[in-house]
């Protein structure tokens, strides 16, 4: 053997055996800090216009931040050691911690590594240590707080704190006092207390509900009795394809309805025996009466969606009549979406079967499904293992070579949701179960921002063919520019790597080979590839957007963080590649390099054969209108805020030619807070809560129109006036993001029953709803809207839900929310209220040991405290608990 073989071997012994000492004298350390350290929480100030914090000094965005006591508690033997790591995610940048024990670095995104200093002094047993923390911007939800801190030394395996191994937010974060919450002195928004759900609850009240659907037909003529269906019903007669019968079948099934019966279904696909005003694709025409039971569809979708209508009328707890009617139907738009992030949380193929389940119950026809960002792509890809293997898989490895480090409290290990992805099969699957429910499932592959999944693992196999000499097979897919330096930080705090660069070719290779092997899914579903959505959002430096000043500069700005401007730059501003790119095009600026990688990407589907391109609106910013794009059509989900000029910039959209579909997150996302109570989940950027009934007011067509009937995220009027004449907008969307909705149960509570609220709107049009007019104005001040007939509007709603349906989600398992009782003591008698008249409210006089059914006949007469909650029909699931104060 050579001597230099001899020596190598003999070094990485030495090193291997230095390792496992090291190992050996750490792993102890680890295990006892896992086991006996606790993390507590807790909220001291958020009013950042006054709050006295050196917020600008910090360099915090517009100069807000607020300020939080982490306090470490030593449950066990003292600990003296130095030699640890203490790992937290933080949704907020944390800019100082105010104490010399500790120091702080964020690793990459929300990741936080805190070390003992020379400074530390110890924790003794059952001591606990204060260490003030002062982060960007406010902290208003206990959900701001991620769990699964973990503690790491050396090379010991780390591992999770006990304590914050939970989804129960309330073991590691004190209660948020109603006075921190506050996020400026202008914030009037008010904290709900039972009181608060009390008198917003009052206009509603128990009505019947037997010959109402959701979504509301075009049209429904009662009749005068019912149809006996205890027998069962036929279904075969219709004339819809396999598939398609099975799923009518099954969720027949799924309401305790036999799928075969004396009661016969007949039906053609016949547009001629339809009214003009429903001639369009889902128009119906559905008749109840003592001949039985029969249809007229505009196409195979409108007679599956007269199914679902019939089943909207089934009542649970009698499911043996339907009453005789007639319906002329039709959808409001062509696409009812819903949009499912799946990404920076994984959710389960059993959970998107659920989910296209109730979406088909609902007529809701398009799965967006955000299949791929930062923190995970979550779909393989054959020929390129690496995106699954390393990039939809986080733990604590810091080199990444194994996987993406953790994100949004997913901890070190790769058990949880944090990590996972659909194989092949499953995305077939999911697209052959969605198409017998003519719902379209719309593939996003997030670029070129949100992408750094997809970098790290092409990173990882660029490095791999590289160590085997194949430099070319090295460089086919790579992502960035390894000579890109640019200082760039994104919205959640990644650096460049969070970019696929649009200027070199192996990008554009990535995407011809990621769309040609979703194409081949889609091929082999037998469900043709139609709508690829590029994502194209938040390409961008955050610290480049205004809310900060130069540290250097002579004459400082009040109310900017500040920074050194002179070491920031804009995506790929850095890199030569793109230096090359805009001298060689007509291209001015890197800032237009995301619309002319959406313009490249279109002409790659397009060559595809795919015809809809579709994006988020700034996605698309420095595009002229669609006709840049090669596809027939183009899309964009339109996600600015009213309140922040979306009442205007929507139509500009429309008037671009874009099919704009509505998204706005002041309305429509779903990963928001149900009601201002900390108690909540979910991001509140946009707003402080979108209730179910916020959901249903929302007017699509006539944006300006919500400055009437809602208020700003800080609880305030704002005014919204029509603009410009533009065609009418597309479609509707509601989205739900995944940051910090981490399991399937939570994401189910998440989006139902609120999403109901948006296949309402989707699909019907109110009565209430004014047209879009140019040079109207809305306010708080304007009497436009025909709030009367709103309210009455929902209120049938409100008792659909509660009398029906949220029974037929429990019926199949969905974990919706249960609604929290509103409640007022009236001269020391109880009264409650809900949100869905017709759910069962239940109090508590001892502290929730024993639980009493609340009947409005007999009020009970309170001498203390009260626990309120709802309960569903079954009694297994309760809502989250409230106290009414005596």
């Amino acid at each position: 053997m050579p001597r230099r073989s001899m020596i190598t071997i003999a070094l990485m012994s030495i090193s291997f055996a230095s390792s496992a000492q090291s190992h050996l004298a750490a792993q102890p350390l680890v295990d006892t800090l896992s086991e006996n350290l606790s993390i507590q929480y807790q909220v001291d100030s958020n009013l950042t216009d006054s709050n006295g914090l050196p917020c600008q000094e910090l360099g915090a965005d517009w100069a807000l931040c607020n300020q939080s006591t982490m306090t470490l508690t030593n449950g066990g033997t003292a600990i003296k050691s130095k030699d640890w790591s203490l790992y937290i995610h933080s949704v907020r940048i944390i800019l100082k911690l105010d104490t010399d024990q500790f120091s702080i670095q964020r690793i990459t995104g929300d990741l936080y590594e805190i070390k003992p200093t020379s400074s530390f002094k110890g924790i003794e047993s059952g001591e606990s240590l204060d260490i003030p923390v002062i982060g960007e911007y406010w902290q208003l939800f206990e959900s701001d707080f991620m769990p699964r801190a973990f503690v790491s030394a050396d090379n010991a395996t780390p591992k999770v704190l006990t304590q914050m191994d939970t989804e129960d937010l309330s073991q590691f974060v004190a209660p948020i006092e109603a006075k921190k919450l506050k996020r400026v002195s202008t914030d009037n928004n008010t904290l709900v207390t039972p009181e608060v759900r009390y008198q917003n609850n009052a206009d509603l009240s128990l009505t019947p509900v037997n010959q109402h659907i959701i979504p509301t037909p075009h049209q429904l003529i009662e009749g005068n009795g019912s149809l006996d269906i205890r027998a069962g019903i036929d279904f075969t007669s219709l004339p819809i394809d396999q598939a398609t019968l099975s799923a009518i079948e099954s969720r027949a099934l799924a309401l305790g309805l036999s799928k075969s019966g004396s009661v016969g279904v007949y039906g053609e696909v016949d547009k001629t025996a339809l009214a003009k005003e429903i001639q369009v694709s889902g128009g119906y025409k559905l008749t109840i009466n003592e001949n039985g039971i029969h249809v007229f569809g505009y196409d195979d979708a409108g007679l599956y969606y007269a199914m679902q209508s019939l089943f909207s009328l089934i009542d649970l707890d009698d499911p043996s009549q339907i009453p005789y009617l007639e319906i002329s139907d039709a959808p409001r738009y062509q696409y009812r979406g819903v949009m499912v992030d799946v990404a920076r949380n994984f959710h389960s193929k059993q959970a998107i079967i659920k989910t296209l389940d109730q979406m088909s119950a609902y007529k809701l026809n398009k799965l967006h499904l955000h299949l791929t960002d930062d923190e995970g792509w979550r779909l393989e890809i054959p020929g390129l293992p690496e995106l699954t293997d390393i990039g939809a898989k986080r733990c604590f490895d810091k080199t990444e070579t194994e996987c993406l480090l953790p994100q949004l409290g997913s901890g070190p290990d790769s058990n949880n949701m944090g990590s996972g992805h659909f194989s092949r099969a499953d995305y077939i699957e999911i697209l052959r179960y969605a198409a017998a429910r003519h719902i379209e499932v719309i593939p996003e592959i997030d670029m070129p921002a949100h992408a750094r999944a997809a970098v790290v693992a092409m990173e990882a196999r660029y490095n791999d063919f590289k160590a085997q000499g194949k430099l070319e097979l090295a460089e086919e897919y790579r992502l960035i520019d390894p000579e890109d330096d640019s200082n760039v930080t994104t919205v959640q705090f990644y650096d460049r790597k969070s970019f696929i660069n649009p200027c070199l070719e192996s990008s554009h290779h990535f995407v011809t080979k990621v769309v040609s092997e979703v194409q081949a899914m889609h091929s082999e579903a037998g469900v043709p590839l139609t709508t690829w959505h590029f994502g194209g959002d938040e390409a961008k430096n955050i610290k480049l957007l205004g809310g900060h000043q130069d540290r250097q500069a002579v004459q400082k700005v009040a109310g900017k963080g500040e920074i050194d401007l002179s070491n920031e730059h804009h995506p790929f501003e850095k890199s030569p590649k793109c230096q090359q790119l805009l001298a060689d095009t007509a291209l001015t600026s890197v800032k237009e390099l995301p619309s002319y990688f959406a313009k490249n990407v279109a002409k790659i589907a397009k060559d595809k054969g795919v015809g809809q391109f579709q994006a988020w609106q700034d996605g698309l910013k420095t595009a002229t209108d669609s006709g840049d794009f090669a596809t027939e059509t183009t899309r964009v989900n339109f996600w600015d805020t009213l309140y922040w000029g979306g009442t205007a910039s929507a139509y500009e959209w429309a008037k671009k030619g874009y099919q704009v579909i509505i998204s706005n997150p002041d309305y429509l996302y779903m990963d928001f807070p149900y009601e201002f109570d900390p108690k909540e989940r979910g991001y509140y950027w946009a707003t402080r809560s979108t209730n179910t009934r916020k959901m249903f007011s929302f007017a699509p067509e006539n944006l300006p129109q919500n400055a009437e009937t809602s208020l700003d995220r800080d609880g305030n009027g704002f005014e919204g006036k029509g603009t410009i004449e533009a065609p009418a907008f597309y479609g509707m969307s509601a989205q739900l993001w995944s940051e910090t909705v981490r399991t399937d149960d939570q994401y189910e509570y998440m989006v139902f029953p609120r999403v109901l609220a948006a296949a309402e709107r989707a699909w019907h049009k109110g009565s209430w709803e004014t047209p879009y007019t140019v040079g109207r104005t809305y306010s708080q001040d304007t009497q436009w809207v025909n709030k009367e007939a709103l309210a009455a509007d929902f209120n049938r709603f409100a008792n659909i839900l509660g009398q029906r349906e949220l029974a037929k989600l429990e019926k199949v398992g969905i974990q919706y929310r249960l609604p929290v009782p509103g409640a007022i003591l009236n001269n020391g008698k109880l009264e409650m209220n809900s949100a869905f008249p017709g759910i069962q409210l239940q109090y508590s006089l001892n502290q929730g040991q024993n639980w009493l059914n609340y009947d409005s006949d007999t009020l009970p007469t309170i001498h203390t405290d009260v626990w309120l909650r709802s309960i569903d029909r079954q009694g297994q699931r309760s809502s989250r608990i409230t106290i009414l104060k005596l």
